[in-house]
């Protein structure tokens, strides 16, 4: 059987990051305590082992801020998903963390609880950069974390980067990936910065008081960063993702590979056979619906043929695996052909990018999927 995972959504924030569009909400933006989020988390995931859902292989904690639960918190969470849907022996059991939440007891109590693998969110080592995103940690704090979650006996540690923010330079990418590196983790996500509508730096960089992301320097970023991070020892094994042998993250590849999983917690998705669906947002109305004996489902939508295709192609592509080659309709062959001849694509069994094609990813997968 496929792999199975389980997604906790913890809504949760001390502050918003100014860049931040998530589904989470600081404690003046909501009239819902912890307490009631965890109540109403055992009762949907009561719910949802009623459907007889298999064990999970993954169980993946994020936000928002799951730290801010705390260790005890966290262990209340995993003790539930496993004494309702089951976690199987050998499980990846991972929790995203704000560095300015943790602390060496901290990672302790969740090596205690079961957690496997932490996921801190550093961004950049730069305090200019880390103003602009609003972050609260300063710059050392993330890889002092990554050091403490180690320290504790963590074998599997990842830091999330963000490049592209305005005003950074090459310098800032540099330091933040020196510092990266000399922590030891065994895992590395770089993201490019996306400017969402609605949020503060949208709106200041409409005022002019930040200047626009230059789309031009995010190849020149992403290729500095691709290269410095394979020259010790990481391999890329999705667009974003690079790991050291053994630490790629396994839950994220379940989402690529088009598996199947249970998403629990406010706004949260799920993909149950060839059925999408996703949570109600806001916290007070998920706790009461569950105290209807509801599951607290906003809307649900049954995935096509078509639509699983364009989807194991979109995702698929990312990931150094690639796709098999026959997966591509006979329409894209043309701009397939086209791709290979210009080095971004390769072809044997299976379909693969290049290292120059991970440069235009988007681009290349929409290319095949406008000409199928």
């Amino acid at each position: 059987m496929d792999s199975f995972g389980v997604y906790v959504h913890v809504p949760f924030c001390a502050t918003r990051c100014g860049y931040c569009d998530f589904n989470t909400y600081t404690p003046t933006e909501v009239d819902s305590s912890h307490a009631e989020y965890l109540d109403a988390l055992g009762r949907e995931l009561e719910l949802a082992a009623a459907r007889g859902l298999p064990a999970a292989d993954t169980v993946f904690v994020g936000g928002g801020t799951p730290s801010l639960l705390g260790a005890d918190g966290l262990a209340r969470v995993l003790g539930m998903v496993r004494e309702t849907i089951g976690v199987n022996a050998g499980a990846e059991i991972t929790t995203e963390s704000n560095p300015e939440s943790t602390s060496p007891a901290y990672f302790a109590g969740l090596l205690e609880a079961g957690f496997t693998r932490v996921s801190l969110g550093m961004q950049s080592a730069s305090a200019p950069v880390l103003r602009v995103l609003e972050r609260q940690h300063t710059p050392g704090r993330a890889t002092a974390a990554a050091r403490e979650a180690l320290a504790a006996g963590f074998e599997h540690v990842n830091l999330d980067m963000i490049y592209g923010t305005p005003t950074e330079t090459d310098d800032d990418v540099r330091r933040t990936l020196d510092a990266v590196l000399a922590t030891g983790v065994d895992h590395v996500s770089a993201y490019s910065l996306i400017v969402e509508d609605g949020t503060r730096m949208a709106r200041k960089i409409r005022r002019g008081e930040l200047p626009a992301p230059e789309e031009d320097a995010y190849a020149d970023c992403y290729e500095l960063i691709a290269d410095t991070l394979a020259d010790a020892g990481y391999g890329w094994y999705e667009v974003s993702n690079w790991a050291k042998p053994g630490g790629e993250c396994r839950h994220n590849l379940l989402y690529w590979r088009n598996r199947q999983w249970w998403g629990a917690g406010p706004g949260a998705h799920s993909f149950i056979g060839r059925e999408r669906f996703f949570n109600v947002k806001r916290p007070e109305r998920y706790a009461q619906l569950l105290r209807d004996g509801h599951l607290p489902v906003d809307d649900s939508e049954t995935v096509t043929d078509a639509e699983a295709h364009t989807e194991a192609v979109m995702l698929g592509l990312r990931l150094a695996e690639g796709i098999p080659a026959g997966l591509v309709g006979e329409g894209a062959r043309d701009v397939v052909d086209t791709h290979v001849r210009a080095g971004l694509l390769e072809r044997g069994a299976r379909l693969r990018l290049t290292d120059t094609g991970r440069l235009l990813a988007d681009g290349i997968i929409t290319d095949i999927l406008a000409a199928e």
